[in-house]
């Protein structure tokens, strides 16, 4: 981290400890990009992890919230010129200048973890759950891709199929998990399509309909990967390598799910440790 200021050090530190306590095979996939673009993308998902935390955690709504608030207000400070009172707010600030980080990106991702934390996804419209993915997964796309190198039009678009495929494939994979928690991203209309008039998360998956309105739910996913890889054609290959990364390991996935036919809906997918590698070492050959 030489050419850093001390305090920019410590900023940059902290959020890589956030990522690498994550577990998250992100990492991973983020260590071929060069050093100030991978802390600019580490900062990154530090705040998408810190808000997203806030809105999964128990506790007062009306506390939860304001903690919301507090970093929609430090994403404002770093975008009129006041200094950020956070560390991961001082980590996203050189992103900001050099890659021009879109202010309203941020500020969608908190308003998806505002739905989560309101109960706004409890079963709703496949609208409502369009935007949500836009608001929490292409957002998070969009800037990955400024991170990236990646700043045509045809990124963007890229980066809202991908963000919708990839959250797709999260929903679809964190069914137990979800409805423990009182969460269903299930939409209403595939719901009623298929014959479930129940709305209670543990009911839904102890319908003999889940499987189908799943395999519906992986098709769009599907669709939105093929759109995203096409897109993703039209541009640079070189910067676009991190976000193919992502998009085989979880097109890998969400195969490996509808093999499985989503016949245990509380057990959570994942690819098996060798086949991640595979797909890593095919990736950087």
């Amino acid at each position: 981290m030489s050419g850093l200021g001390v305090h920019d050090r410590e900023a940059a530190s902290h959020v890589e400890a956030i990522v690498r306590a994550s577990g998250s095979s992100f990492r991973w996939g983020m260590r071929i990009l060069p050093p100030d673009r991978r802390r600019a993308i580490y900062a990154v998902y530090a705040f998408c992890r810190v808000i997203d935390d806030i809105a999964d955690e128990p506790g007062d709504i009306a506390e939860r919230q304001a903690r919301l608030d507090g970093w929609r207000a430090e994403i404002a400070r770093l975008y009129d010129g006041a200094d950020p009172t956070e560390p991961i707010g001082l980590a996203l600030k050189p992103g900001i200048q050099r890659y021009g980080l879109p202010r309203p990106e941020f500020e969608a991702l908190i308003d998806g973890m505002e739905s989560d934390l309101r109960g706004d996804t409890l079963a709703p419209s496949s609208d409502a759950l369009e935007l949500y993915c836009r608001r929490v997964a292409g957002a998070v796309g969009i800037l990955s891709m400024r991170c990236f190198g990646a700043d045509q039009p045809e990124a963007d678009e890229a980066a809202i199929a991908l963000g919708e495929a990839l959250q797709l494939t999260n929903i679809l994979r964190d069914l137990g998990e979800d409805a423990a928690d009182a969460r269903l991203y299930l939409p209403n209309d595939l719901l009623d399509k298929h014959g479930i008039a129940e709305r209670d998360p543990s009911a839904v998956l102890d319908h003999p309909a889940l499987p189908a309105i799943c395999r519906d739910l992986a098709a769009k996913a599907n669709a939105r990967f093929a759109e995203a890889r096409g897109l993703i054609a039209r541009c640079d290959r070189r910067t676009m390598r991190p976000a193919v990364m992502m998009m085989v390991g979880y097109e890998a996935l969400l195969g490996r799910m509808e093999e499985a036919g989503w016949r245990e809906p509380r057990r959570r997918s994942a690819l098996p440790a060798w086949r991640r590698i595979l797909l890593l070492r095919h990736l950087l050959a």
